[in-house]
């Protein structure tokens, strides 16, 4: 089965290969020949998922997913959340996002945060959600070298790593958009 993945996230892409079984082939946006920007105007994690997989299924009339995922931390009320990718402002890199919440957590004791991610499968015009969560905390430093975005601060609950310490592979058996696929992929060996 062909399925498209709403994103031009690299870092996504291949978390999202390692996770999906050899029965779906996953199609990057380049390869429908989608060069828009995706919209996100949505309030909710959800909200921008539906609307960037509906987007895909009514302009290249494709069976899509496309996820949004936010960290939310407790003291910050929930934020970053919905605008995890551009905390730091329009165009902000990676970097950028983690040295205003390091920033904003100074002196902070309460450290508790969760990353959630949602995807929404649109196949055939039928819409299905799927969520992921996975409970942690923010680390006073950025850790490890590997992940991407917020990976570096953020330690899950359970381990004494961060989600940069440790490999993909390990990352892709606890991680809030593992969580979130794996119930994809039931649901799609179940119905498709």
């Amino acid at each position: 089965m062909k399925l498209v993945i709403a994103t031009n996230n690299i870092h996504k892409i291949n978390e999202i290969r390692h996770l999906l079984n050899e029965k779906i082939e996953l199609l990057s946006l380049g390869d429908i020949g989608c060069r828009a920007e995706l919209p996100e105007t949505e309030m909710t994690l959800e909200g921008n998922a539906v609307q960037k997989a509906l987007y895909i299924y009514e302009h290249f009339n494709v069976n899509c997913f496309a996820d949004d995922t936010g960290l939310e931390i407790d003291v910050l009320k929930g934020e970053p959340g919905v605008f995890s990718a551009r905390y730091a402002g329009e165009n902000c890199t990676y970097e950028d996002n983690i040295r205003k919440v390091l920033t904003a957590m100074q002196e902070k004791k309460n450290r508790s945060a969760r990353f959630k991610t949602v995807i929404a499968l649109v196949i055939n015009g039928k819409i299905e959600t799927f969520e992921g969560i996975v409970e942690g905390m923010i680390r006073d430093q950025k850790l490890g070298n590997n992940g991407f975005g917020y990976d570096p601060i953020f330690q899950p609950a359970g381990l004494e790593k961060t989600f940069a310490e440790i490999s993909l592979e390990e990352k892709n058996r606890i991680s809030h958009r593992a969580i979130a696929l794996q119930k994809l992929v039931k649901y799609l060996e179940n119905n498709v």
